[in-house]
C-alpha cells in the first residue's frame, strides 16, 4: 500500500538522524492517520461544489497543526483511483472503510453542507476504523462569508472527538484563519480542483494576488509553475514562503529542483541542503549531491547518505559509480554501478557504464554519463517523516529537567507565534505549561495566543498567571494592549511603566509611551 511504503522511507530517514527511534514513537504516529473526504454538497447548486473540497482541505490544515497525521489530497485521490473510483466518488460507509485501510488511516472524516437563505450548515461525522464506530453529526452553522468559522470551529470539534485531552482553544482554530478573505481561498480551492491546467494556474495566481501571504496558496502556484517549466518563476513563488512555515520543507525541495532546472547550482545546493538539514529523506540528500556535483565539487557523501536510506533505489547507485569514477575510485564505482544494474537490470545506460568499468568495452567518444536528480518527491513522505520527528523531538524533551523542557517549547511556540501560527503555538505553550506549570514565559505566550484569537479575558488571566510566576515586561505590555484596547488609558500607563522600569529600553514599551503621552496620558 502506498502510505505504508513510503512511512517505511520516512523512518529509515529519521533513523539516519536519531538512531534511537522508538517503538513507542512509531506506534503513536500510526494511532493518529486521518483522512478527510470532502464534504458531500446537498444545497442542490453545482456552483457550491468548491466548498466540499474546502472542508477536507481546512479540516486537513487544523488536524495537521494539532498533531494528527492527515492524508493528502493527492493520497486521497490515488485512493480512488486504485479502487477503481472516480475522483467526485460518494463512498458508503462500506467504502469509506476500504479506502481507509488501503491508506491505514485510523479516523475518517465525511460530512455534508447545505446553504440556504445566506446561511452554510455543516456536519461532520468521525469513523474510528478500528473499532468501526461512527460518531453522531456534529453541527456548525453561520452566515456563508464566516464559511471559515463553521469549517474551523468543525475542525476543533472533530479534534476533540478524536482526542478529548487536546487543550488547544476552540478560539485559536478560529484564530488560524485570520486575515484570510474567503474569496482568496475559493480561488485557491478552485485551483487545486480545476479540470484544466490553464484554468487551476489562473485560479491560483488570484489567490495569490489577493492574499499574499496564504503559503499554502504560494506552494501550489510554485509546484504548478515547476511542473509547467516555468523554473524562474517557480523559484521566486516558493521562496516567498518562510523558512519557519510547516510548508517550507515541501517549497525548497520544489524551489531546489526549479534552481537546478535553470542551472543555478550553487543556489539549489543550498535549498537542498536546508531541507536535508531537516528532514534527510533519500531525494532530498540525493539531490544535494547531485546540485554538488555539477559544480564539480565531491557530492559522495552526501549520495552515499541516500543509498544507504534507500538501498534498493538503483539510481542511487548508479549517481554513486558515477561520481567514483570521475573520482578515479573505479573499484567503489564498479561495486556501485553492479548493484545497479542487479536491481534495475533492463537498463541501457547503466548497462553500458558497467561494460566500461568491467573493461568489457571501451568508452566511446562523449561517453560522460551524469548523476541523475530526483524529480519525484511524496508528500506522504515528508509529512511522515516530519510527524515522527516532532514526535522524537517530545520524546527527547520529556528526558530533560522540567524548566529546560518548558524553555524548548516556549522557544518554539515563539517561533511559531511569529509566523503568525497560532495553533501550533498554543500546543507548544501548553506543552511548555505540562512540563512547568508557574513557567512565566509559557503564560506570557498563551495570553499573546489569546490576545491574538481575541478572547481578551482569556489573554489577560494568562498575563497575570505570568506576573505571578515572575514580573516580566512582555506580560505587561499584554495587559497595556488589552487595557488601550479597552479604553482604559490609565491602566495602561501604570503596565507600561511597570515594564519600562523592568527594561528601560523596550521599544515596544517607548512606542506605547508615546501614544498614550498623544493621548495626554503619563505614566505614574
Amino acid at each position: 500500500m502506498r502510505l505504508t511504503s513510503f512511512s517505511r522511507i520516512a523512518v529509515v530517514a529519521v533513523a539516519t538522524v536519531v538512531p534511537a527511534f522508538s517503538a513507542q514513537a512509531q506506534e503513536e504516529a500510526g494511532g493518529r492517520v486521518v483522512l478527510v473526504l470532502p464534504f458531500d454538497n446537498r444545497s442542490g447548486q453545482a456552483n457550491l461544489d468548491w466548498i466540499g473540497e474546502s472542508f477536507a482541505n481546512t479540516l486537513n490544515a487544523r488536524l495537521q497543526s494539532a498533531g494528527f497525521l492527515t492524508i493528502t489530497r493527492d493520497d486521497r485521490v490515488y485512493a480512488l483511483d486504485h479502487l477503481g473510483l472516480p475522483e467526485g466518488f460518494r463512498p458508503s460507509r462500506a467504502t469509506t472503510i476500504r479506502i481507509a485501510q488501503t491508506l491505514d488511516a485510523q479516523f475518517v472524516v465525511v460530512g455534508n453542507f447545505t446553504v440556504a437563505d445566506g446561511t452554510v450548515t455543516a456536519n461532520a461525522q468521525v469513523l474510528a476504523v478500528n473499532k468501526l464506530n461512527m460518531t453522531a453529526p456534529l453541527e456548525q452553522s453561520a452566515g456563508l462569508p464566516r464559511l471559515l468559522d463553521v469549517e474551523n470551529n468543525l475542525a476543533w470539534l472533530v479534534a476533540r472527538t478524536m482526542d478529548p485531552k487536546l487543550n488547544v482553544s476552540q478560539t485559536t482554530f478560529e484564530a488560524a484563519s485570520a486575515g484570510l478573505k474567503l474569496d482568496a481561498y475559493e480561488s485557491y480551492i478552485r485551483g487545486l480542483t480545476a479540470p484544466t491546467a490553464d484554468e487551476r494556474l489562473n485560479r491560483l495566481k488570484t489567490a495569490v494576488q489577493l492574499a499574499p501571504n496564504n503559503t499554502e496558496a504560494l506552494l501550489a502556484l510554485g509546484k504548478m509553475q515547476y511542473t509547467r517549466g516555468d523554473y524562474e518563476a517557480a523559484a521566486a513563488t516558493l521562496g516567498k514562503i518562510p523558512t519557519s512555515d510547516p510548508l517550507a520543507l515541501e517549497a525548497g525541495f520544489y524551489r531546489g529542483l526549479a534552481l537546478f532546472n535553470n542551472a543555478k547550482y550553487a543556489e539549489a545546493e543550498g535549498a537542498f541542503a536546508t531541507v536535508s538539514t531537516k528532514l534527510p529523506l533519500p531525494e532530498v540528500v540525493n539531490n544535494q549531491g547531485v546540485a554538488m556535483a555539477r559544480q564539480h565539487k565531491d557530492g559522495i557523501g552526501q549520495l552515499t547518505r541516500a543509498s544507504q536510506a534507500d538501498p534498493q533505489d538503483a539510481d542511487y547507485h548508479f549517481n554513486l559509480a558515477v561520481s567514483y569514477r570521475r573520482k578515479g575510485d573505479n573499484v567503489h564505482a564498479k561495486e556501485q554501478i553492479d548493484q545497479a544494474v542487479k536491481i534495475r537490470p533492463n537498463e541501457a545506460e547503466a548497462k553500458q557504464l558497467q561494460a566500461v568499468l568491467g573493461g568489457t568495452q571501451q568508452a566511446p567518444a562523449g561517453f560522460d554519463p551524469q548523476e541523475r536528480i530526483r524529480r519525484t518527491y511524496s508528500e506522504a513522505a515528508f509529512r511522515q517523516a516530519a510527524f515522527q520527528l516532532d514526535l522524537i523531538r517530545a520524546a527527547h524533551l520529556a528526558s530533560l529537567p522540567a524548566d529546560q523542557q518548558a524553555a524548548a517549547y516556549t522557544q518554539a511556540g515563539q517561533d511559531y507565534l511569529n509566523q503568525g501560527l497560532v495553533l501550533e503555538a498554543e500546543r507548544e505553550f501548553q506543552s511548555a505549561l505540562q512540563a512547568d506549570p508557574k513557567s512565566s514565559e509559557a503564560h506570557v505566550g498563551l495570553a499573546m495566543v489569546r490576545e491574538r484569537s481575541g478572547n481578551a479575558d482569556d489573554a489577560r488571566k494568562e498575563a497575570q498567571a505570568s506576573l505571578n510566576a515572575k514580573p516580566n515586561a512582555a506580560a505587561y505590555l499584554v495587559m497595556a494592549r488589552l487595557d488601550i484596547s479597552a479604553n482604559n488609558n490609565v491602566a495602561a500607563a501604570s503596565d507600561v511603566g511597570n515594564a519600562l522600569r523592568l527594561e528601560p529600553q523596550n521599544g515596544s514599551a517607548l512606542a506605547m509611551k508615546n501614544l498614550l503621552a498623544g493621548r495626554g496620558v503619563s505614566l505614574p
